[in-house]
């Protein structure tokens, strides 16, 4: 039986993890969040001090994985739950920086495309549509102003303690922009077969029907 492989790709802060898991539930289809797997990938790495030249030997060890606990998707290094820990802004820059190394992209490579083979799913990331899926049956390309992120982003942390200012969070999402864009082994773009979706003034449920609107457009 063939199964449904929906991709969606996106810079930094665009939602693509939120409206991914609300669309996948209202379809029914398996949610793959991969930034959530390579930010994981990222604290390993920082939490151990492995040099770059040490990082293909030690990946052996870095036991990364998705659980679903109570019915939502968790990420976990070995039996620790690290969901928590792997969305800060530090964890944010390193995993834009360690995604970009042929030995991190090739340990996640072949974990993301088993689970592809094996169950109708919707798969979000930096270059799902362009290297990791290259037949999905849909492809996505979700974004939104850089300012907007900002702006999003700056609201789910406004009421912590150490919220950076906006200014900071904005500058941060340009450099993980250009960073993403200009890394040498695959570079965020929009696949040529993939549908724009600007959420820049479309809140989380317009933004989710939108998608599902792509999605039914061309698989029915």
């Amino acid at each position: 039986m063939k199964t449904i492989n929906i991709a969606i790709d996106g810079p930094a802060g665009a939602g693509k993890s939120t409206i991914a898991k609300m669309v996948s539930a209202k379809l029914g289809y398996i949610y793959v969040d991969t930034g959530a797997l390579y930010r994981a990938v990222a604290l390993y790495i920082t939490e151990n001090n492995i040099a770059d030249e040490d990082i293909e030997k030690a990946l052996a060890g870095a036991d990364v994985s998705l659980r679903f606990v109570d019915g939502a998707q968790r990420v976990f290094l070995g039996d620790r739950d690290v969901s928590d820990l792997i969305r800060t802004p530090a964890i944010s820059m390193a995993a834009s920086r360690t995604s970009a190394i042929p030995a991190v992209r090739a340990y996640l490579f072949e974990t993301q495309q088993k689970i592809a083979r094996e169950n109708n799913i919707l798969m979000d990331g930096r270059d799902i549509g362009t290297v990791v899926l290259p037949n999905a049956d849909v492809k996505i390309f979700l974004t939104a102003s850089a300012e907007e992120r900002a702006n999003r982003r700056y609201k789910e942390l406004a009421e912590k303690p150490d919220c950076p200012p906006y200014e900071e969070i904005l500058q941060d999402i340009i450099k993980r922009d250009y960073a993403d864009m200009h890394r040498e082994i695959s570079p965020l773009k929009q696949a040529e077969d993939a549908v724009l979706v600007d959420t820049t003034t479309l809140n989380l449920e317009e933004s989710a029907e939108a998608i599902i609107k792509v999605i039914n457009s061309k698989i029915g």
